[in-house]
């Protein structure tokens, strides 16, 4: 005798096989969320290592070169401070030491930062393309000679007057190439600031240094 299976006595088998697909789906997504925010927190540690400048990047070299070229600056202009006669040069004078001290303090942070040494061991301006004739007689570009230096700090009235502008409208415009190139070259976005801070400034100056540099002359 056959036995009568009817529709009802099957059903339950065939809604639950199913099941074990459904679980093991289940647990595949989890893994694989896992596996996202074990790989998106290992990205986040690792993402900032990769966007922090090495030491020979073209951000290193210039924070390097310009700190040294600064520091240059704020030693001429503060010669022409204490000794200058003329109140309008006083003046300069004391905004460029100040303005070139906080730029470098500024730039040294970030070498800090960075974890990176704050003088390195390349040749000046090896961070600038095809700059091997920017520097003369291991000056960068506009930079003072040692000669020139002396000779500033020996000078008086208006000699000092023409010297410290002649020596500052050199210096500035080697600092604005220097500045204008690493605008070019970096992807750092406060480097890229304190360039175009730089060439800004600098530029006002050197037309407040061509009419000072007139009068004394003309005097």
């Amino acid at each position: 005798m056959t036995q009568d299976v009817t529709s009802s006595d099957a059903a339950p088998a065939s809604e639950e096989a199913p099941a074990p697909s459904r679980r093991r789906f289940g647990y595949a997504a989890v893994a694989l969320l896992l596996a996202g925010i074990v790989l998106g927190a290992a990205i986040g540690l690792v993402v900032p290592r990769f966007r922090t400048p090495g030491t020979d990047s073209v951000e290193a070299g210039f924070l390097r070169d310009m700190s040294t070229h600064h520091a240059q600056a704020v030693e001429m202009a503060m010669i022409a401070h204490a000794d200058s006669d003329t109140p309008a040069i006083v003046t300069l004078a004391a905004d460029i030491a100040t303005t070139q001290q906080a730029q470098i303090g500024y730039m040294q942070g970030w070498l800090r930062d960075w974890d990176l040494d704050p003088t390195g061991d390349k040749p000046a301006m090896a961070w600038m393309p095809d700059a091997a004739g920017s520097v003369v007689n291991g000056l960068m570009p506009g930079m003072a000679t040692p000669e020139q230096l002396a000779s500033l700090r020996k000078a008086t009235g208006k000699e000092l007057d023409v010297q410290f502008l002649t020596l500052m409208r050199a210096h500035h415009l080697g600092g604005i190439h220097m500045a204008q190139e690493a605008e070019d070259l970096s992807s750092n976005k406060d480097v890229d600031w304190i360039a175009t801070s730089m060439v800004t400034a600098q530029q006002g100056e050197i037309q407040l240094i061509d009419d000072l540099l007139k009068q004394a002359q003309a005097s």
